[in-house]
C-alpha cells in the first residue's frame, strides 16, 4: 500500500523519516533523499529532489525542496525554507523565518535568521549572520 503526503500541491507518493534514534519523524516525498544519518523533525518536510544528509538536521516547521542540499552538520529549524538548488553545509544554520533559494549557498559557520532572503547566487559564509528582514 502506497502513502502519499500534500506538500501543498497535491498529494504525492511519501513517507516518515525514520530518525537516526529509531523516532518517527516528519513527511519525506519519495522523490527526495535524506541519508538514515540525519534527523527529519516530526514537523519538518523534505520534498523535490531535495537531499539531506551527513548528520544534517531539519526540524520545526522547516522545509526543504527543490532541488537544494542539507549535509554535514547543517541545521534548518523553525519556520525557516530552503529551496531550488540553494546549498547548507558546513556547521551553517538556517532558522526562523528564514529564507534561502535559488542557487544560494550559505556554508562555514555562517547563520541565516529571522525574515532574512538569501537568493540567486549568493554566498554567506565564515563567520557571517543575516538576520531580520
Amino acid at each position: 500500500m502506497s502513502t502519499t503526503y500534500d506538500f501543498g500541491a497535491g498529494p504525492v507518493p511519501a513517507h516518515r523519516h525514520k530518525n537516526p534514534d529509531g523516532k518517527l519523524g516528519g513527511w519525506v516525498a519519495d522523490t527526495a533523499t535524506v541519508a538514515p544519518t540525519a534527523l527529519i523533525g516530526e514537523n519538518a518536510e523534505v520534498s523535490g529532489g531535495a537531499m539531506v544528509y551527513g548528520n544534517a538536521m531539519v526540524y520545526g516547521n522547516a522545509i526543504v525542496t527543490g532541488n537544494a542540499k542539507v549535509c554535514d552538520d547543517a541545521r534548518v529549524s523553525g519556520g525557516a525554507m530552503v529551496s531550488g538548488f540553494a546549498q547548507v553545509y558546513g556547521n551553517a544554520r538556517v532558522y526562523g523565518n528564514a529564507m534561502v533559494y535559488g542557487d544560494a549557498q550559505v556554508f562555514e559557520t555562517a547563520q541565516v535568521s529571522g525574515g532574512a532572503m538569501v537568493s540567486e547566487f549568493a554566498q554567506v559564509y565564515g563567520t557571517a549572520r543575516v538576520s531580520r528582514n
